[in-house]
């Protein structure tokens, strides 16, 4: 495991490498220039000048990538422009929100779908598993921002028992401190993600329920509870762990509909706003940190199935 576990680690900085240098090159490939943007239409060809040299954009692409790369060996994700800010600060302000809000529909949606999806497989062809089943094909088949509308609708505008967006300037801490404000982006977000855990988890656990040694144990006289908990639950969790660590991401920008939505102040509507101004700091530094955490989900869950199945080597 160990000797797989530095393998992998080479095979992230690889594949963080890649990222960066696609992600730079696109960003520098695209039409305009950053000089432009930040000082305006009006800008004289000497102001262009001058502040392409100050921020070293007068040098070849190549030597700028070799620039950015060793900033960001030191942590340095870049400078916004836009806000007059690094863009670690930036993110040191809004990753907080984003935790906050795609930990907590990550964990609500484990919490529901695990046992649901297990409850489906004992009850195969049962009424629990017809309802299940059309609840999950028609969340899952639903976009995220459809959902948001029409949660919104009815527990915002209709009854006006949730407010319908996020204060503009809102803290973690003020989120914490008043959870109001995080039921109608959870629960948008806990919607579509259950879904798919559920299928997920129902295919797992009838597969599992299939295997020789599920019989045995009830041959045995086992417990129907015993059963379910010491043989189907661990066994069938692998399947689930694949999508958890694939999920990681989107607990940082992958819930970029759902801020948008609700005007929800994360890195995912950072990311979005920054598209729309051409702030390529915050763009590359997003993008570079959401590629790390990618690799970094993948090893995880691969770790997990060595710990759900002893019998699993690599």
């Amino acid at each position: 495991m160990t000797g797989y576990i530095i393998r992998r680690l080479g095979q992230a900085i690889v594949v963080t490498l890649g990222v960066t240098l696609i992600t730079f090159g696109l960003l520098h490939s695209l039409p305009g220039s950053l000089a432009r943007d930040i000082l305006g239409n009006r800008a004289t060809p000497g102001a262009i000048a001058a502040f392409n040299k100050a921020n070293g954009l007068d040098q070849p692409v190549w030597y700028q990538y070799w620039v950015f790369l060793d900033k960001l060996l030191h942590g340095n994700l870049g400078f916004s422009f836009q806000y007059n800010r690094s863009t670690d600060s930036l993110l040191a302000t809004e990753l907080p929100k984003d935790l906050l809000l795609g930990g907590l529909s990550l964990v609500i949606s484990l919490l529901i779908a695990i046992p649901v999806g297990i409850a489906q497989a004992v009850k195969r062809n049962g009424l629990l598993d017809y309802t299940g089943t059309g609840v999950s094909f028609l969340l899952y088949s639903m976009p995220q921002y459809a959902i948001a509308l029409i949660l919104i609708q009815l527990l915002a505008i209709s009854t006006n028992v949730f407010p319908a967006v996020e204060p503009a300037n809102a803290s973690a801490l003020t989120l914490i401190v008043h959870p109001s404000l995080l039921v109608l982006p959870v629960a948008s977000l806990t919607l579509v993600t259950y879904a798919a855990f559920s299928r997920y988890m129902r295919s797992s656990a009838l597969d599992t329920l299939a295997q020789d040694y599920i019989r045995t144990a009830r041959a045995k006289g086992l417990p129907e509870r015993l059963v379910l908990w010491r043989h189907l639950l661990r066994n069938s969790l692998i399947a689930v762990v694949t999508l958890v660590g694939l999920s990681i991401p989107t607990i940082l920008t992958g819930t970029l509909i759902i801020e948008q939505v609700f005007n929800y102040p994360g890195a995912g509507l950072e990311y979005f706003n920054a598209a729309l101004r051409n702030d390529y700091p915050v763009m590359l530094g997003i993008t570079v940190l959401v590629g790390v955490v990618t690799v970094v989900g993948n090893l995880m869950a691969d770790i997990g199935y060595a710990v759900l199945d002893p019998r699993i080597r690599y």
